[in-house]
């Protein structure tokens, strides 16, 4: 199975569809989403546990949502019992993926603090404070930017390689590293497409905290039914080649029908 190149206008058009899985099921997705989230904020309040179970089970969860997203598609249906999908079948490499993705927030970790420097480290964790005298805070502030620039360089590819893993193996069965491998170079591949994408998305966000926060119950099922039309769009699109194949032929036969009865000699 091979990645292909989509146009950049289709990360707006995931969006939209979305948006209009969100309307096939709105109470049932909010209910998916808040206890989605709900189960990740308290493992994140488990002390050190709690948030290494968290980014481990954080594939497995997303697989679960994806299958929903699956069962929407196919069945019209929405079900909760979906989020644990995860669960009873891969998931060995789905944690596998979150323990990849944990190594490699680790090493980002390590180096956003090399780069910060001793005054990242006394600010962060001793709660250090930093004033104007010989320069001192401007220079912070620039090794602090520097530092954050960097790590959200790394952060992307570590992201990319993440984003189509889970659905790659619940959905074809493959191995974590190869599904990382090819959910890395299918982002590759469509790169201005996931810059459009993810820019509006940001956008909606920031749209969706004004009325006090309440436009995110639409936010997060949008995002996440988005994600899955992103991965059907770029793997999937020779399915909908053959529908749209057969729908054509089914027409041509139907009007060749049409034409002899018209035709008839009476």
């Amino acid at each position: 199975m091979e990645a292909r190149y989509v146009r950049g206008i289709q990360g707006l058009q995931w969006i939209l569809s979305g948006f209009y899985f969100f309307r096939l099921s709105p109470l049932n997705w909010i209910f998916l989403c808040f206890t989605y989230l709900l189960i990740i904020t308290t493992l994140g309040l488990v002390p050190y546990l709690g948030g290494l179970a968290g980014v481990l089970t954080v594939p497995v969860f997303i697989a679960g949502i994806m299958a929903a997203c699956r069962q929407l598609d196919l069945n019209n249906k929405l079900e909760l019992e979906y989020l644990f999908y995860g669960f009873k079948k891969h998931t060995k490499a789905l944690v596998t993926i979150g323990g990849i993705y944990l190594i490699g927030d680790v090493l980002i970790t390590g180096f956003f603090m090399l780069m910060g420097g001793d005054a990242l480290f006394d600010m962060l964790l001793r709660g250090k404070r930093f004033d104007g005298v010989e320069f001192e805070l401007p220079s912070v502030t620039n090794d602090i930017l520097s530092a954050i620039l960097y790590s959200l360089l790394l952060t992307i590819p570590l992201l990319m390689a993440v984003w189509f893993s889970p659905m790659l193996v619940i959905f074809e069965k493959m191995p974590p590293l190869i599904a990382i491998r090819k959910s890395f170079f299918a982002c590759l591949k469509n790169l201005f497409a996931f810059q459009i994408y993810f820019i509006a998305l940001f956008v909606l966000a920031i749209l969706a905290a004004i009325p006090y926060g309440l436009g995110y119950i639409i936010w997060f099922p949008v995002a996440f039914a988005s994600a899955y039309f992103s991965y059907k769009d770029i793997f999937h699109y020779e399915q909908e080649d053959e529908d749209i194949q057969d729908s054509q032929e089914e027409e041509a036969i139907q009007e060749d029908v049409k034409q002899l009865e018209d035709n008839k000699p009476e």
